[in-house]
């Protein structure tokens, strides 16, 4: 089917609009007159010379995507300049006129290039590097083996496979992750940039933190070079940016992530941020910057449960030849459970000791050593502690959570209860059906499953979940 001047332009309008200021749109759009489309050529009329050297200093890259979104990539856009013929009984007259860079048509015709080859400057190296040559400045150990997936991370995890698989072929872009201190945020975005190289080497990834890349836009701004520095973003497939949130309040640098986020996007490149807080619960950000941080997935990190904490030990004893009594790994796993840097610092610590006093790890070590990390979670909770919380978040009857019966409230209030008794107890699965009426342990496995189903895909569930999870942490200090 033939596709209708006026309607492709108007698609191309539907997009500028979202991304240039309104008064600019006024100024700079609205006059121009679609003029004809042959095949993926289209023709457009502006008023006048200056017009349309300022649209090919300041929006040609913007027209230009927006028009190969909806001819392909093999579109192109070409001019027709208006002039005053001298006499004014004759109507205006077109003129052919070369712009900067760009190869001039007869027939009162131009057209330019959908991307720019000019070099830039690249602002982790030298000026003139070429794109091939890009330092991706990943860390080679921030990998998805040396990452423990646990119910506090699986989302997040599994969607960060999937973008390095389809790096910008996929519905996660951008992919948003975000989390407290020492959950992994970084770790997970590096490792989503380690995996494409791995799985598509020529595709251009790069990591920066946000603080890194503001200093870079000031830099750039005192030596009057912002167009060099958005013209070197854009130049990359896979874009990390750490830390997100300190782009709050600093508009300028917010302005040019925001031309750089839209041009990679269009063009069907992969962005990947983390950030302390929700998009939802960021402040200090451009709403138009946030609305684009929402297109894709906002995935979480929460604290790792007692079963992940022991993974990642024993994982990172296995990577540096270590070993370990089962039950020190139990207590440090037991008893640091604020975040993973925290437990690597425990760890850490432990061996330092260890190696230090020539002394071999036992309990009674690993007691001494991480009294300062450990002395407010000393606290051992019980089943019997957790029900009763349960009981009351939920204006639940004990005796009712022991009966068997059907009823909605009653039964997930039960397998809550059995699910924080599992993560925050040494009690085996059996103990924990005891404390339940006498139920088996098939039973206790089957109301944690059904819990971690349900914070997957009911958001109210998994908040009454979580806040749980925080008051029985609590407790324990």
């Amino acid at each position: 089917m033939e596709k209708n001047v006026e309607k492709v332009w108007s698609n191309c309008l539907k997009i500028i609009k979202d991304i240039v200021e309104w008064q600019h749109f006024k100024t700079w759009f609205e006059p121009i007159q679609p003029v004809s489309l042959k095949g993926n050529v289209l023709v457009i009329q502006v008023p006048s010379q200056f017009f349309y050297e300022y649209l090919e200093e300041h929006y040609v890259n913007l027209m230009s995507k927006s028009l190969k979104r909806e001819l392909g990539k093999e579109a192109r856009l070409e001019y027709r300049i208006m002039v005053d013929s001298g006499n004014s009984r004759n109507k205006p007259v077109t003129m052919d006129v070369a712009g900067q860079g760009f190869k001039a048509y007869g027939n009162n015709e131009m057209d330019f290039p959908l991307v720019i080859n000019t070099p830039v400057r690249n602002p982790f190296v030298i000026p003139g590097l070429k794109k091939v040559q890009i330092d991706p400045q990943l860390n080679p150990s921030y990998t998805f083996d040396t990452y423990v997936e646990g119910d506090c991370n699986r989302v997040a995890r599994r969607a960060g496979k999937t973008v390095a698989e389809k790096p910008g072929a996929n519905s996660f872009n951008p992919l948003v992750i975000y989390g407290g201190v020492g959950l992994g945020k970084t770790h997970l975005a590096q490792a989503i940039g380690n995996e494409v190289k791995r799985l598509h080497p020529n595709k251009v990834v790069l990591y920066v933190s946000a603080e890194k890349f503001i200093q870079q836009f000031m830099d750039h701004s005192r030596n009057n070079a912002i167009n060099d520095f958005i013209h070197f973003y854009q130049l990359i497939d896979v874009l990390i940016v750490d830390d997100v949130h300190f782009f709050a309040k600093a508009e300028k640098t917010q302005d040019a992530f925001f031309a750089i986020f839209n041009h990679l996007h269009q063009s069907q490149k992969q962005l990947v941020l983390t950030s302390d807080k929700s998009p939802k619960d960021l402040e200090g950000l451009n709403e138009r910057l946030l609305s684009r941080f929402r297109w894709g997935l906002s995935a979480d990190l929460q604290v790792p449960e007692y079963e992940t904490r022991v993974e990642i030990l024993e994982l990172k004893m296995k990577k540096n030849g270590l070993e370990m009594p089962k039950e020190v790994v139990k207590y440090i796993a037991y008893n640091i459970s604020n975040n993973v840097r925290e437990l690597e610092g425990a760890l850490i610590s432990l061996l330092a000791q260890s190696s230090l006093n020539r002394r071999e790890i036992d309990l009674d070590l690993a007691k001494k050593v991480l009294r300062n990390f450990v002395k407010s979670s000393s606290k051992e909770i019980t089943i019997d502690t957790i029900q009763k919380m349960v009981c009351e978040y939920f204006d639940v009857a004990y005796d009712k959570l022991l009966q068997k019966t059907r009823k909605r409230e009653i039964v997930q209030a039960r397998q809550i209860t059995m699910y924080l008794a599992k993560a925050f107890t040494k009690n085996s699965l059996k103990t924990i059906g005891e404390h339940f009426g006498g139920r088996d342990h098939t039973t206790v496995i089957h109301s944690c499953q059904t819990v971690k189903d349900l914070m997957d895909t009911d958001g109210v569930f998994r908040e009454n979940v979580l806040e749980l999870q925080q008051k029985v942490q609590l407790a324990a200090m």
